[in-house]
């Protein structure tokens, strides 16, 4: 018998809803060569906000990661919330899998909307996305703010077990779940204490709505991640950035948003959330939002200042690897 009733499905319209009536509205580019991007523009840009770019992680669409907070961000910001490629509405028919295809998709839609400055924040996977845009398009990117995003990881770590998977199939089968029990093994690596009851009806709703669609090409998308990836080719970027990770993420362990760090020295302010996993918008939103918040709209605090006070003493007391 058919499936009468989604909850999964009634919440996306939801969330739909409430992104329009946050003062939001949905639009597509059409970028040619088969690729078109959807993204959430504001219903009216006013000159006096700053500009400010969401990039999602993987999972569902862009409305389920931000929800929680848009209402807050366009308070003080012209929103721009896109779905990445084969998430929502956005799609492509070239075969480029990267995370630097990605930015220039975004990097494409922002033009399209006139944006020609904007701060950025990307979480997780979107994370990947925010620092290649940053990267190959300086002029357009103002701050920029990624959370449990391993951008500096290396292919040769998975061989050095700093991973809890031994391979990325082994991968794909946790970040893309297609069964309630691989999204049982997901909850357990994003979060720090994960929810233990959870219907097994709605997480299959979950998957048939949200995950199964595209589910080959975000195959490519996590497998272009890893390969062939060094720090030394990392290129370094020059804004001012703030990285946020949870002191227990599985996912990207801690040690990677060292790394990071290292690599940017002085243009970074690393904050380590205590007690928190890889789900940090969730487990610890209102932290999460508070470092967001003062970063992007404090002027004084720039991540050089803050290492000198605050971030130093954050860095040094969870200067630790999982």
């Amino acid at each position: 018998m058919a499936k009468c009733f989604s909850f999964v499905a009634t919440w996306d319209r939801w969330f739909r809803f409430s992104f329009s009536r946050a003062g939001l509205k949905s639009t597509t580019t059409d970028l040619g060569d088969g690729t078109v991007m959807h993204c959430w523009v504001p219903k009216t840009c006013k000159p006096n906000k700053p500009n400010l770019l969401l990039l999602h992680g993987l999972g569902a669409n862009a409305m389920w990661q931000w929800y929680v907070l848009i209402s807050r961000f366009i308070a003080r910001f012209n929103v721009y919330v896109p779905d990445l490629l084969f998430f929502g509405d956005s799609y492509t028919t070239r075969p480029d899998r990267t995370e630097q295809f990605q930015a220039q998709c975004v990097a494409g839609v922002l033009e399209a909307q006139g944006v020609r400055k904007t701060n950025v924040v990307g979480a997780s996977y979107g994370g990947f996305v925010a620092y290649s845009l940053a990267a190959q398009f300086p002029e357009m990117v103002e701050k920029l703010v990624i959370y449990g995003a391993g951008v500096c990881m290396e292919e040769k770590d998975m061989e050095d077990g700093m991973f809890q998977v031994k391979s990325m199939d082994e991968a794909v089968t946790i970040l893309l779940p297609q069964t309630p029990e691989k999204m049982r093994e997901m909850l357990k690596v994003v979060f720090h204490k994960p929810v233990t009851k959870m219907p097994t009806c709605f997480m299959q709703d979950f998957i048939d709505v949200m995950c199964t669609e595209y589910h080959q090409e975000r195959t490519g998308l996590v497998n272009a991640l890893l390969k062939d990836r060094k720090t030394s080719n990392l290129p370094k970027i020059t804004q001012p950035t703030l990285i946020i990770w949870g002191e227990y993420d599985k996912l990207f362990p801690l040690e990677l948003g060292h790394r990071l760090k290292r690599h940017l020295d002085d243009n970074v302010r690393l904050v380590v959330i205590k007690d928190c996993g890889h789900a940090m918008n969730v487990e610890k939103l209102k932290e999460m939002y508070k470092h967001i918040k003062s970063f992007l709209v404090d002027p004084l605090l720039s991540p050089k200042k803050a290492n000198q006070t605050k971030g130093q003493k954050v860095d040094r007391a969870s200067a630790m690897n999982l």
